[in-house]
């Protein structure tokens, strides 16, 4: 239901306490006693049959008798009255229910699920049960039985353990951190994580959210709430449990390499979610994203009285991926004007160990006037020859005021003081210095910064087109796959395998079966023939890892050799696994490409995330190696390169010695077409290409594996449903013939269509730009245009209109749904020469047609009341047009499916 009621829960106007007891350590009690500290500035009551009064405040015998009707009900009363005390608020018109009491259940014809049922009956959503509570310091508002009460910030926590939200409450309270809000979210009933992802995201006085996870439950859900806040401002995770194994045995080398939390990991990367390890890494997040902004590039400068702690920060910078930054000549010559000659000469710039605030204080002036980098990192070690907190209140008032000089402009200032003494922390963190007891703590502080900057940039990136050669045949391969989940097997024969591979166009060894010696030798002859030597591998589908049997035999040269060969094959194979069903032997042609890397890949399937893409160095001892990394669908060519590069053997493809370079993008099309794959034919469960060699001529799959099953439905909605990242929607291609013969291709959007849109708009008169955007528009940035481009194809949809004969974009219409997914806002913009051509009613009828097929209930819009063809169109089409009753000069239009 994602933000649909969340405002009135978090920032509730009234509230009532249900559960409140005069009982010292009851839950109840901490609760009202938190609220009332906090002095809530809202209606508030409390309701208890047995007592008329409860730490001072007036009690009433039932949500009834209360004279407000309360937004947010606070329940902590025992799990049996949960769904009874929800249905009550409910009829008394609340909005919504935080359920701090434990122990509801989780199972069918459970108490939570009563009290799911009953929310639902009223409309009303739930925070919880079994949760610490909420906390939000902008509207004095602390309905939690945490400790402490958060300073106000821009900061957001969502939680998954009221431990670790009420612990980051107390390392705040000491550091000077403030908040805008934390949710400690329980069982997550009904409000989850990707809900709250949503709420701050658009919240105005959040800059940063916080993310404590264990598990996730509704990965697609999850994956485009993150991916939407993550545009917009810096959202780091931990997540425990990063050292458990998974449970399942896998059959194939891609499952047992597709971990768990290595697919959290994937699913994190991909929503540009930050993820650190621990705690400490989340405090030490917080301290920087809490009080400055991201950095425009990666390039630090380190002012430091210490040369050991200068240089064990620029080797951790290094490390991670920063860049120490060089110091310009001319930065150099005005530092030896204002210091002593026994300064370093170099970054880090080492004041000597008796600089005193004078001395920072004109070499801090130097580099935060330096163009040449991008943040500026001071360092103090106490000594005996001048004061540190002296230090530290020289660079507080030059910090102050190079903010005040610079405004948005100013670099960011992060600060160490080794064993800092309480007041010089006071000091740093009430300037809004971010500051850190080592230098290593912030320089991984300053990283996170850049990682943001770089992932809200890979998010804008256009991607290349994609091959227009590559066509795949879906419905043979499909074919392939069905037949043999109609004959019962789970997984494909060799034949088969190749079969489907050929389909999408990923060359594999020629492959042939043969069911005893005789066919055996007669398919090798051909080979020997071409002066090949021949491979024999046993075909069972009771068999999956051949070599383990000993059932594969190599460098065959005659007809006596296959004939022997065969028949050990089989009696060894019986004898090792004697309820194996065996078919016979593969005949393969021995490859032998000795320049060439040995590599896997392939996907499986994950419980939580669906289809995951895996990719690493093959051979037989693969998961010894286990060099691997693991993306989640569908992908193209930049996000298939990345999957490749976050290995050891992406170095080895590059070229080593006298072995050159594979061929370019050879390897990353075949993840990119085995991604397709997945999303085209949901009922393969697993597929493992091991190995594939890759060398500068291409690449050829020399052994695979394919699982099968009836296709698995994770995830809700259209689309694949075996993907947590919803993928290109091709269903939605059409072809259009207007009424004066033009014909036309619509599609929805790509992100590589982004020139295109750059190129209409050039042909859209400005009176048609300020019909379309309410003011007249002079520019589009590469920003704003990526924003229209790069959908999120579970929230929005687009369609563009490309003239058949030319490929030239005529036009586009597209349509965003509201929280709950039952209302979508359209819009449309069509180039100025093409109006009158019937080109916007198909778009239009297009996009009603999508609307209707996602459920949603209504479209609409807002219309200039001076476009009067557009409202014309709306009446034909059967919108209510009304006047907007606070906007002068719009109209708003409104369609029922």
């Amino acid at each position: 239901m994602s933000t649909y009621h969340l405002k009135n829960l978090l920032l509730p106007r009234s509230v009532a306490l249900v559960g409140a007891s005069p009982r010292q350590g009851s839950v109840g009690r901490a609760i009202l006693q938190n609220i009332c500290k906090t002095k809530f500035k809202g209606e508030f009551g409390v309701v208890n049959r047995k007592y008329p009064e409860i730490e001072g405040v007036a009690t009433v015998g039932s949500l009834g008798e209360l004279p407000f009707v309360p937004e947010l009900v606070v329940i902590t009363a025992p799990a049996s009255a949960v769904a009874g005390i929800i249905d009550k608020a409910g009829q008394r018109g609340a909005a919504g229910a935080l359920v701090v009491s434990a122990g509801l259940g989780h199972d069918a014809g459970s108490m939570a699920e009563a009290a799911e049922r009953a929310a639902h009956k009223h409309g009303m959503r739930l925070i919880g049960p079994n949760c610490l509570g909420i906390m939000m310091p902008g509207a004095a508002l602390n309905a939690s039985f945490s400790a402490h009460m958060p300073s106000p910030g821009n900061l957001a926590l969502i939680s998954q353990s009221g431990a670790i939200a009420a612990g980051m409450v107390d390392w705040a309270a000491q550091r000077g951190v403030g908040f805008s809000g934390i949710v400690s979210i329980g069982d997550q009933l009904d409000v989850d994580i990707a809900d709250l992802l949503d709420y701050f995201a658009l919240d105005g006085k959040t800059r940063a959210i916080l993310l404590y996870v264990e598990a996730i439950k509704d990965a697609r859900k999850f994956m485009s709430a993150a991916r939407a806040a993550a545009r917009v401002k810096p959202v780091v995770v931990v997540k425990s449990g990063r050292m458990i194994q998974g449970a399942r045995a896998a059959a194939t080398h891609t499952g047992a390499l597709a971990g768990s939390d290595a697919v959290y990991d994937a699913a994190f990367r991909r929503a540009g979610i930050l993820r650190v390890s621990d705690l400490r890494d989340l405090f030490d997040c917080a301290e920087t994203l809490g009080r400055i902004e991201s950095p425009p590039g990666k390039r630090l400068a380190i002012l430091t009285n210490g040369g050991g702690i200068g240089v064990l920060a620029v080797d951790r910078l290094a490390e991670l991926g920063g860049v120490p930054a060089a110091l310009a000549p001319a930065t150099r010559e005005k530092l030896d004007a204002v210091l002593p000659p026994t300064w370093s000469g170099s970054n880090p710039v080492d004041i000597v160990g008796d600089a005193d605030a004078a001395r920072y204080a004109a070499a801090l002036e130097v580099l935060l006037a330096d163009t040449s980098n991008d943040a500026v990192m001071v360092m103090n070690v106490q000594t005996a020859l001048a004061p540190a907190d002296e230090i530290a209140a020289t660079v507080t008032a030059m910090v102050r005021k190079y903010r005040t000089q610079r405004q948005r402009a100013a670099k960011p200032v992060l600060a160490v003081w080794v064993g800092a003494e309480q007041k010089v922390v006071d000091l740093l963190s009430g300037a809004g210095i971010p500051n850190y007891s080592t230098g290593v703590d912030a320089v991984l502080g300053f990283m996170h910064l850049v990682r943001h900057r770089e992932v809200v940039a890979e998010l804008a990136q256009v991607p290349p087109a994609m091959p227009s050669e590559f066509a795949p045949d879906i419905a043979a391969a499909r074919n392939i796959v069905v037949s043999a989940i109609a004959d019962g097997r789970q997984w494909l024969d060799p034949v088969e395998t190749k079969r489907l591979l050929e389909a999408y166009e990923i060359a594999m060894v020629p492959t042939v079966a043969a069911a005893d010696a005789e066919q055996a030798v007669a398919h090798a002859s051909g080979l020997f023939a071409e002066g090949a030597t021949v491979v024999l591998k046993i075909m069972s589908r009771d068999i999956i890892h051949k070599s383990d049997v000993g059932g594969v035999v190599l460098n065959l040269t005659s007809a006596d050799a296959v004939r022997a060969a065969t028949a050990d094959i089989l009696a060894r194979a019986k004898a090792v696994r004697p309820e194996a069903r065996i078919s016979g032997v593969v005949v393969q042609a021995m490859v032998v490409r000795p320049k060439s890397r040995e590599l896997i890949l392939g996907f499986a399937d994950d419980p939580t995330f669906g289809t995951v893409i895996v990719f690493g160095r093959g051979g037989t001892a693969v998961e010894v190696i286990n060099d691997k990394a693991l993306a989640l669908p569908p992908l193209d060519l930049p996000l298939a390169r990345d999957l490749i590069e976050r290995t050891r053997v992406s170095r080895l493809l590059r070229g080593y010695r006298d072995v050159p370079a594979a061929k370019p993008d050879a390897v990353a099309m075949v993840l990119v077409k085995l991604a397709q794959m997945a999303a085209d034919i949901p009922e393969i469960r697993e597929l493992d290409i091991n190995p594939l060699l890759a060398d500068e001529s291409g690449v050829l799959a020399v052994d695979a594996r394919v699982g099968i099953g009836p296709a698995l439905r994770k995830f809700a909605g259209s689309g694949p449903a075996n993907f947590a990242v919803r993928p290109y929607p091709s269903q939605w291609q059409r072809h259009i013939e207007l009424k004066d013969g033009l014909r036309v291709f619509a599609r929805p959007i790509r992100p590589e269509d982004e020139p295109l849109i750059h190129e209409m708009l050039r042909r859209v008169e400005m009176i048609d730009l300020r019909l379309r955007f309410f003011a007249p528009m002079k520019e589009f940035s590469h920003e704003f245009i990526a924003r229209l481009t790069q959908l999120d194809y579970a929230r929005a949809m687009a369609f563009v209109a490309l003239e058949e004969a030319t490929h030239e974009l005529l036009g586009v219409v597209r349509i965003h749904s509201d929280s709950i997914y039952e209302s979508g806002e359209y819009a449309i913009l069509l180039r100025s020469d093409l109006k009158g051509r019937g080109l916007g009613w198909a778009l239009m009828q297009m996009i009603i047609e999508y609307a209707k097929s996602e459920g949603l209930k209504t479209i609409s819009g807002d219309v200039l009341q001076d476009n009067s063809i557009m409202l014309e169109m709306c009446r034909n089409l059967g919108f209510e047009i009304r006047s907007d009753p606070q906007e002068h000069g719009i109209c708003n239009v409104k369609l029922k499916l």
